[in-house]
């Protein structure tokens, strides 16, 4: 029997550990989707206790916490933090083959060299042990990124923000490229008119344009856009149930966004020929300025109506749509193909009916002017763990270049997330090793760990030009 998380967790044979350990590990992380704050990156914030640092806007634990009937006081609520760390410990023995068990203590070691299992007899000493140490500086949060050999970060930005924490961490000379992606899901969700009026209001306050017209709303996203991009920005990101592409004309669209301006909600048609509308016309900015475009298609989000109107979004109430996605997305992508406005582009699923569909998408438009211009990206959200990491490797090998892949990302609101990319790492050295010890690859370790070193670090930092 093996230890529980020990130097060769998840290496299940000599050559997958020689990998690993020589090749894999020895990388830095370019973490290039997250959704870390930049104003805590900006001030080097040290967190007063584990439950801040560790609990506070996780809705993974929050999901496994309520399915293990702790009331709502003790994960969102007034219950001091240490009360809730506890509750949090008493759950976690119960996550047994949930992903979380890995991460929990993966966190625990790579973090505070805690080796405990974490429950309900050890919660309050390992809670102890850990709190005493955040004042210390090195886990300020700057330096808990150092710990973690991070290189690049990419944090997820409304088109209206100031960048003003990014401004302030690049002036601060921070060695770690802390860059904004631009998401402009709040700009272009027309589905409340009276949300979308609001939100133009900002717009217009950020851009220093008056929005009366939809070309004056163009020029806003096109200030905006510039904006970003004068502030380090390369990439933009796009959170969405589907790809929208349907056909419309210009004078349709000016109908809809005069309808929309003056607080009448929108048919549903209207709305997805708007949605359309507005993404081409984004991609085609992304395509002028060489970003990389993103798109996370098949979320189904804030399903609990009374959970939702009581906590607000990304919460928790979030599950895995069955929106159909090939004709669309062959249709936007092959339509800004045509007229040679294709940016690279990053497509993640969250679906896995949908990996086969994303894994030969992409071959339809790597046309041979970059390295894996068109990207299906890592297991996402529900899929982040050991099975959809697995399924999203060994589909992405059958059917395209593996090892043209830009690898891992953490896509988390914790500073503490980062042993997700040493998990994917590990579980990729274990296929590449099981198969050179099967006889399926040649033993040739140096050619397999270059690719495995491209995965994890040189293709993403090639792509991105970082």
């Amino acid at each position: 029997m093996k230890n529980f998380l020990d130097e060769h967790f998840l290496l299940e044979t000599r050559t997958a550990q020689i990998l690993y350990h020589d090749f894999a590990s020895q990388m830095p992380v370019i973490d290039y989707h997250c959704h870390l704050p930049p104003a805590s990156i900006a001030d080097d914030t040290q967190f007063e206790n584990l439950t801040q640092v560790w609990l506070n806007g996780d809705h993974y634990k929050w999901r496994a916490m309520r399915t293990n009937g702790i009331a709502e006081d003790y994960i969102t609520g007034k219950k001091s933090d240490k009360e809730k760390f506890l509750k949090w410990a008493e759950t976690v023995p119960y996550t047994l083959r949930n992903p979380l068990y890995h991460w929990t203590h993966l966190e625990l070691q790579r973090y505070f060299d805690v080796n405990k299992i974490l429950n309900k007899d050890t919660a309050s000493s390992i809670y102890e042990e850990c709190s005493a140490k955040m004042p210390l500086p090195e886990y300020s949060v700057k330096n808990l990124l150092r710990k973690m050999k991070v290189e690049v970060i990419c944090t997820t930005d409304d088109p209206v923000d100031t960048l003003e924490h990014h401004k302030k961490i690049k002036a601060d000379g921070f060695e770690i490229k802390v860059l904004p992606a631009f998401r402009p899901d709040a700009a272009m969700e027309v589905s409340n008119a009276e949300l979308f009026c609001k939100y133009l209001k900002k717009m217009e306050a950020a851009s220093g344009l008056e929005i009366n017209s939809y070309q004056n709303y163009l020029d806003a996203l096109k200030v905006l856009h510039h904006f970003f991009n004068e502030n380090g920005c390369t990439l933009s990101d796009h959170g969405l149930e589907e790809i929208y592409a349907e056909n419309y004309t210009d004078k349709e669209i000016e109908s809809i966004f005069n309808k929309v301006r003056s607080s009448k909600d929108l048919e549903l048609m209207e709305v997805r020929k708007f949605k359309s509308a507005v993404l081409f016309y984004l991609a085609e900015l992304d395509a002028e300025k060489g970003w990389v475009q993103q798109f996370h298609l098949g979320a189904l989000r804030n399903n609990n109506g009374r959970m939702y109107q009581s906590l607000g979004a990304d919460t928790g109430w979030d599950s895995i749509g069955d929106f159909s996605h090939a004709k669309s997305l062959a249709k936007f992508l092959n339509t800004l193909d045509q007229n040679n406005k294709l940016a690279k582009t990053i497509l993640y699923n969250l679906n896995p009916a949908d990996n086969e569909v994303m894994a030969t998408m992409i071959g339809n438009f790597n046309d041979g002017s970059s390295a894996g211009k068109i990207q299906w990206g890592s297991a996402w959200w529900f899929l982040d763990q050991k099975d959809g990491m697995i399924k999203q490797i060994n589909a992405l090998s059958n059917m395209g270049l593996l090892s043209k892949f830009v690898g891992m990302l953490t896509d988390s609101r914790s500073f503490l997330s980062y042993p997700r990319h040493e998990y994917f790492r590990r579980i990729l050295c274990n296929l590449f090793g099981s198969e050179i010890e099967n006889g399926e690859l040649p033993a040739d370790l140096n050619w397999t760990g270059k690719i495995i070193e491209d995965i994890c670090y040189h293709n993403a930092k090639q792509y991105f030009s970082f």
